[in-house]
């Protein structure tokens, strides 16, 4: 909404500085920062007040049962503080803007319902993982959809960038629905799985956000993505404005959940910001860089899956002491702070590699 001021430029000149993308990511980023701290505290507060903690399984690594009661949904200022931030700093009128939310909304609002009936109800199910899936499937159709009426650029609407390559693109045609909605699931569930250690999660979304943050600014910029000889979308320069606000956010979040925690996210947020980080990929039309980008989320999920495969394919034996992934490492005697960031270097890494396929062409 503050863009809007910048028509107040001819009699405020200074005002003027609303109408670029990088002040008002800055703004967004700053803004999210300080509504995660400044009301950190309270919510924190109000969660010990009303007991909603985390529930330690007694067959996961000792060093964790010290956490039992950790007061959880710390995802609320999360989700509170990058709605906040985007409605004041990104512009109204960009389509991207309201998918966002939505999948922010959505995705935001199941993973609370989840925590809500095990934590507050004390349901240890939670909501039934049908419909939990069913909701994340309804909301990546409804991007899909939405994207298919307003397509991100409609020359290349089904098709798909291959990185690294010059000009080379694979067309999907009809399938590229069903690979849109893979992606938005896909993401959601694999944050999802990582969200074990302390900032873990939130610390890994920062280095995704930060590299489609760059895809979005450039493929909103007709001469930098004809220069970089990447697809062009127009208006994806607010996504950037977006994912500062959600940059911001984790930042703020990780100033009480870096090790040792005072608050977790819970699927409150986990799942919402996996799914927001796929649906970014869909807008900016750089999708296949998605596994480069989220690496540590890929490597996660696969761990689980790998696990999963082995334990019933081969009469109860386990390829890791223990999955998702993180938690091998700690059962081997690394320390969980040093686990946790070490995957941030991991992240670091697959950032800039994902970046440099903008000149690896």
């Amino acid at each position: 909404m503050l863009y809007y001021l910048a028509e107040l430029r001819h009699h405020l000149s200074p005002l003027n500085v609303f109408r670029y993308i990088t002040f008002r990511s800055g703004g967004a980023l700053v803004t999210a920062l300080g509504i995660c701290i400044l009301l950190g505290p309270l919510i924190i507060r109000i969660l010990r007040e009303k007991k909603i903690g985390q529930e330690q399984r007694t067959d996961g690594p000792k060093t964790h049962l010290s956490k039992q009661g950790t007061p959880t949904m710390g995802g609320l200022l999360i989700i509170l503080s990058v709605a906040l931030s985007t409605l004041l700093w990104m512009r109204p009128d960009v389509h991207f803007t309201w998918i966002l939310l939505f999948v922010t909304a959505g995705l935001g609002g199941v993973g609370f319902w989840d925590d809500y009936l095990k934590l507050v109800r004390k349901d240890p199910r939670g909501a039934p993982s049908r419909v939990k899936f069913a909701v994340q499937i309804f909301v990546a159709c409804v991007v899909v959809v939405w994207l298919s009426v307003v397509p991100p650029n409609g020359a290349f609407a089904s098709s798909l960038l291959v990185p690294y390559a010059k000009q080379f693109y694979l067309s999907l045609g009809t399938f590229y629905a069903f690979f849109a909605i893979l992606v938005i699931v896909g993401s959601s569930n694999a944050v999802n799985l990582t969200d074990g250690l302390d900032g873990l999660a939130a610390g890994c979304i920062i280095f995704c956000a930060i590299a489609y943050g760059v895809f979005a600014y450039t493929a909103g910029h007709a001469k930098l993505s004809a220069y970089l000889g990447i697809i062009p979308v127009e208006g994806a320069g607010e996504i950037a404005v977006f994912l500062a606000a959600l940059i911001g956010s984790c930042l703020g979040f990780l100033w009480y959940n870096a090790y040792p925690a005072e608050v977790f996210m819970g699927d409150t947020s986990s799942l919402f910001l996996g799914g927001v980080i796929g649906t970014v990929a869909l807008c900016v039309k750089q999708e296949l860089l998605l596994p480069v980008v989220g690496g540590v989320f890929v490597m996660e999920t696969l761990s689980v899956i790998l696990q999963m495969g082995s334990y019933k394919l081969r009469g109860g034996k386990r390829i890791f002491r223990m999955a998702p992934l993180h938690h091998h490492f700690e059962l081997g005697g690394i320390a969980e702070s040093k686990v946790t960031v070490r995957f941030w270097i991991t992240s670091i890494v697959l950032m800039l590699a994902a970046l440099a396929s903008l000149k690896i062409r």
